[in-house]
């Protein structure tokens, strides 16, 4: 069965911040937990010898580092938690909450400046390790989960996407004070090169200048004229349907129908539809973490199993959520590793 699935409406878009231009939020990164953090960085930064390289922090609408810039930009959901929370709302997928992942994708944009700011990627070395920066940046690739070939500190297997990438999760591992990763990557020969590479160019680097210093703030939340409701709407992942033949009878599988217990248990039914959209951030982060499935998607998949699991009538016992669960997890994992490889949930 082929059901159309449109993209979420958000249920805050009557708040007066729907409407709101993003340059009149009098968002900045002073007196937000985000000061305290990037003096961390810093401190990080000096610490591993690039004393010389100064780069600029400043909120704009994503994680991002422009080419031959030292200018990272964070996402402004993460200077206000009522944003945080309009954001989880609208994309359900947060990216940096909390320090120790605030922490995780600052080394990570960090090793995009490095890159730029002393443009390795030029070097035929650098090359020969990672690959050629001129190869194609898609959106969606396909990981492969565990390979030793490559670092993982982002979720969803991040080094995989690019060259780029590659080089800045390599960098973030190398950074990250008081990781041994000689012996956390002692098994993993193609990843443990690139560190020892890594660890290597850092110290020819040291206290070097930088041979880039250029900022590109065109994006800077102060210069965006449209509003949070517009932001979100030019986001949203295209609508698209979602096609998952037999899944009717996978959700079966898993679930009871209303009406029809499958044991004897006098346990209370719950609608399965409600297990699905009460977990669905969770699965929606944990999938893309091991697969390499994108949020966007998992969002829309899960809202379709939602809508046929109501549809069916199918329940489950109050006292096997935990069951429940898993073997939902376990499903919607298993259709996300086909999607990923095959750019379809059945083949």
């Amino acid at each position: 069965m082929t059901t159309a699935v449109n993209s979420p409406e958000a249920p805050f878009q009557e708040s007066r911040l729907w409407a709101t231009p993003i340059r009149d939020l009098g968002l900045k990164i002073e007196g937000t937990p985000l000061e305290s953090v990037i003096a961390e960085v810093r401190r990080e930064l000096e610490a591993v010898g690039l004393r010389k390289l100064r780069p600029h922090f400043y909120l704009t609408t994503e994680w991002v580092v422009h080419d031959d810039t030292i200018a990272i930009g964070i996402p402004f959901y993460l200077a206000r938690p009522d944003l945080t929370a309009l954001h989880a709302e609208a994309d359900g997928h947060l990216e940096g909450v909390g320090r120790a992942e605030l922490l995780r994708y600052l080394r990570h944009e960090m090793g995009h400046v490095v890159n730029y700011a002393y443009q390795l990627y030029n070097r035929e070395d650098w090359v020969k390790l990672f690959g050629s920066m001129t190869q194609p940046y898609e959106d969606e690739y396909r990981p492969e989960p565990f390979s030793r070939r490559f670092v993982a500190h982002l979720p969803g297997w991040y080094a995989q996407k690019h060259p780029d990438e590659d080089w800045s999760e390599t960098f973030a591992v190398w950074m990250t004070p008081g990781l041994d990763w000689r012996s956390v990557y002692a098994a993993w020969p193609g990843a443990l090169e690139k560190l020892d590479y890594c660890d290597r160019v850092m110290k020819e680097l040291r206290d070097q200048d930088p041979v880039i210093t250029a900022l590109d703030l065109e994006w800077e939340v102060g210069n965006l004229n449209y509003s949070l409701g517009e932001h979100y709407q030019s986001m949203a992942f295209p609508p698209t349907e979602v096609q998952v033949p037999g899944l009717d009878g996978a959700l079966q599988t898993i679930f009871e129908g209303l009406g029809e217990p499958e044991d004897a248990t006098k346990a209370e039914r719950l609608p399965a539809a409600d297990l699905i959209r009460k977990w669905e951030r969770t699965l929606m982060s944990d999938v893309y973490r091991w697969t390499g499935h994108f949020p966007e998607r998992t969002r829309l998949l899960l809202r379709h199993m939602a809508d046929r699991a109501r549809e069916l009538k199918q329940v489950y016992p109050a006292n096997r959520e935990r069951e429940a669960l898993l073997a939902l997890a376990t499903l919607v994992t298993a259709l996300a590793m086909n999607h990923v490889h095959r750019g379809s949930y059945v083949s």
